[in-house]
């Protein structure tokens, strides 16, 4: 029951995403365009405007929320987000750096360069060592650096013009989607949820401990590398897109966890759903108080909502 009211959830949030907007198309009509049939304008903003833009949240959402999941899992907090690997940093520095330069066509690519430089670089920091303290170590302090260089990138840009686009592009937002862009997201992303279901059973058996675990036969090297990657093609593919969106990889994992329990193989796909359904929702909010001339980042309403939440779950754990 519970799994069949989330995923309908998921659904109106997709028909509700795909309908609004400064063009009301009714339900009906909404349905024939995503066919191809109807009038020619109804058509291109379905197709061309709002689909992508809908897809686009529900990977971003889905790859964000499965990566927490595992993160949780495999450090045995529930504290940890995709930021703590310092993916997001990095991804960004590779965009921002692409700004900086006038290489606007590179974005996409410098991002995702970002976020496979930063997988390499933490996996090579880690070394052979199978702990999650040391991974975690070294996704903060390369994730730290990539924040640093962010920053001193901003401090030289050369015009207020330029700066204004790289802060822009930080906020997070999904105003500019593409076919091509929710396509390119869409299969790195389901190419990274793979490598991270794939770690489910594992992650299971970890909860037990690092030492039980390895006595069991689970190869925590495995499970590290998997983990890696899979976070890598995730939360790199939404930021190479989409910009900068945090806390989804935070809270959605702790409120599937309070539904459905703490199963890692159960919370990471659950975790996945629960994160496209509210990512879609949030966007669906950008849209809805966003006024003329005024736009609301999806990024910064996804602080907004996930900093009190981070902060809730801070003192209650405090409190334990």
């Amino acid at each position: 029951m519970k799994l069949t009211l989330l995923i309908i959830f998921c659904l109106c949030m997709v028909l509700i995403s795909i309908s609004i907007g400064a063009l009301h198309i009714p339900l009906p009509n909404v349905i024939s365009a995503m066919l191809g049939r109807g009038s020619d304008i109804h058509v291109t903003i379905i197709q061309d405007l709002r689909l992508p833009r809908t897809v686009l949240a529900l990977t971003i959402g889905a790859g964000l929320g499965a990566s927490g999941a595992a993160l949780q899992g495999y450090t045995r907090n529930p504290l940890a987000d995709p930021g703590i690997l310092g993916f997001s940093a990095v991804a960004a520095l590779g965009a921002v750096v692409a700004l900086y330069f006038g290489w606007y066509a590179l974005v996409t690519p410098a991002a995702l360069l970002g976020a496979g430089l930063g997988a390499l670089l933490i996996l090579a920091m880690a070394g052979r060592r199978k702990g999650a303290s040391v991974l975690i170590l070294a996704g903060v302090g390369i994730g730290a650096l990539a924040t640093a260089l962010t920053g001193l990138i901003m401090n030289f840009a050369p015009n207020p013009w330029a700066l204004s686009e790289i802060v822009y592009w930080l906020m997070g937002s999904l105003r500019n989607a593409t076919k091509d862009g929710a396509i390119l997201c869409g299969l790195l992303t389901l190419l990274g949820l793979g490598f991270l279901f794939f770690t489910g059973r594992d992650l299971r058996t970890l909860s037990l401990g690092e030492d039980t675990a390895r006595s069991l036969g689970v190869s925590l090297g495995k499970v590290r590398l998997l983990l890696v990657i899979g976070v890598a093609l995730c939360v790199g593919s939404g930021v190479a897109i989409a910009g900068a969106i945090g806390f989804i990889g935070l809270f959605v994992p702790h409120i599937m966890r309070g539904i459905f329990g703490a199963d890692p193989a159960r919370l990471i796909p659950l975790s996945a759903l629960g994160g496209a359904g509210f990512l879609t929702f949030a966007d669906i909010l950008t849209r809805v108080l966003s006024g003329q001339g005024t736009v609301i980042y999806l990024g910064i309403l996804t602080a907004l909502i996930g900093a009190p939440f981070f902060i809730w779950i801070a003192a209650r754990e405090g409190r334990a």
